[in-house]
């Protein structure tokens, strides 16, 4: 199957593609997000990485045909998850929180909870695919982000929020001026994960109340998420609101007991697959 069947896109205002891969049935099928700017282009996750998002992206004419003003397209992973990272070793220049940058580059499985049934994948990609074949293939960042610091685009800027809880180097991205969210798996419209490895409840609280805080100080008008569809600021706020009032000791309880077997059971996928 070539790239350009595998994915497809939607052109969205102010120069925002959304890309989707097309027989990836999930919930996990992630979003991925390309922002054009006047100097640096920006993709925003990059799915799984079974067939090639360059490719597709340049075979659709996504960047133009501005050759002198365009730089090496920018892959930014919002956290090392497999559906999130899995495509990022297509890509030139790869930026991810200081946090998971070993993960990343060590190519490692369990951290980025690599997770795939056959039965998610609807159309194989290529012949003969399995999903148990399926690796995050390890790729050294070569933009290391930190809370903080600033993609410039040129005509926007991007800061980046270290919000972690969903996993230790878990960010958003923040289009001040345009009040825009990209917001990974921080916050999406569906339950929040907080039992997978490096998930911490503790954390996740404190990245809600800094959510909660964004929207009264009235910073955020949309939000693009890393799963599903895009919302709006009161919307941000119960999603928050909720996570925080519902964290409780029983959550705190079972949530850990479910890591314990998530972890387990990662554990024993993990080394299956290389055959140990």
């Amino acid at each position: 199957m070539s790239a350009t069947d595998w994915y497809a896109h939607k052109s969205l205002e102010n120069g925002v593609f959304w890309i989707q891969e097309r027989f990836y049935v999930s919930g996990n099928r992630a979003n991925i997000w390309l922002i054009r700017g006047s100097h640096q282009d920006v993709v925003i996750d990059a799915g799984l990485g079974l067939r090639s998002l360059p490719e597709y992206i340049n075979a659709k004419g996504l960047l133009g045909d501005d050759m002198k003003r365009r730089n090496p397209l920018l892959a930014i992973g919002t956290h090392v998850h497999f559906d999130h990272s899995g495509g990022l070793h297509q890509f030139q220049q790869v930026g991810v929180h200081k946090a998971e940058v070993d993960a990343l580059a060590n190519g490692d499985n369990f951290e980025t909870v690599t997770w795939l049934s056959d039965s998610e994948i609807v159309e194989d990609p290529s012949p003969g695919w399995t999903a148990r074949q399926y690796r995050v293939k390890a790729v050294q960042p070569t933009h290391i982000l930190q809370e903080g610091d600033v993609i410039n685009l040129g005509d926007r800027q991007l800061t980046v929020l270290h919000l972690p809880g969903h996993s230790r180097g878990s960010i958003c991205l923040h289009d001040r001026d345009n009040k825009v969210l990209f917001s990974g798996d921080v916050v999406y419209d569906g339950s929040m994960i907080d039992w997978l490895p490096y998930s911490t409840v503790g954390d996740y609280v404190r990245s809600c109340r800094r959510l909660v805080e964004m929207v009264d100080r009235e910073e955020v008008e949309l939000v693009m998420p890393g799963h599903y569809n895009t919302f709006g600021a009161k919307r941000l706020h119960r999603l928050a609101s909720s996570y925080i009032s519902g964290a409780g000791t029983c959550h705190r309880v079972s949530t850990c007991a479910v890591r314990s077997v998530a972890g387990l059971a990662l554990r024993a996928s993990s080394c299956c697959s290389v055959g140990c």
